[in-house]
């Protein structure tokens, strides 16, 4: 007899700028959907945004997908660095261009707060690459501890974000 799993919702963010940054995002929202105990529910559009506290890099594809997964979020986000490794990332200093970023947005509507795990994730309610994309495939999210993603939206109306065309 099996067991029957327990699922969640978690929105992952998705970025690159740098290679082909668009295949990189597409190949990865791929292979986050075949993770062990992984499934992709839905992705967003991809977006081309302006680096945040980096000057002179290139500009950033990104996107946002939501996964019914049974890993637990510490488990979830260890399989989400090895996703990046497999894509070549290497962690040099904060805010370095990178061939594959994923975030672990949000896990259900829990509140974490664990050396290493912050969720939801501490800047998300900052950013447009986050908010635009979470937004097209959640519209209705409410962000525990800063509210409905529609209002945040409007303090991140100045953030250079652009919907990439298929």
């Amino acid at each position: 007899m099996g067991s029957i799993l327990t699922m969640y919702n978690a929105w992952i963010g998705v970025g690159a700028n740098l290679g082909d940054a668009a295949d990189t995002v597409r190949a990865a929202i791929r292979a986050l959907g075949e993770q062990p105990h992984c499934r992709l529910l839905t992705a967003s559009s991809l977006y081309r945004t302006a680096p945040i506290s980096a000057e002179g890099q290139p500009d950033y594809v990104n996107a946002v997908v939501l996964l019914d997964t049974a890993l637990g979020p510490t488990l979830l986000l260890e399989t989400l660095l090895a996703v990046e490794k497999r894509f070549g990332r290497v962690r040099t200093t904060p805010n370095a261009a990178r061939t594959l970023d994923l975030d672990l947005l949000m896990y259900d509507q829990r509140v974490i707060d664990h050396p290493g795990l912050v969720v939801p994730h501490p800047r998300m309610h900052e950013r447009a690459f986050v908010l635009r994309p979470l937004a097209e495939i959640s519209p209705d999210l409410h962000i525990p501890g800063h509210g409905p993603i529609q209002e945040l939206l409007v303090g991140v109306a100045d953030q250079r974000i652009k919907r990439i065309e298929d």
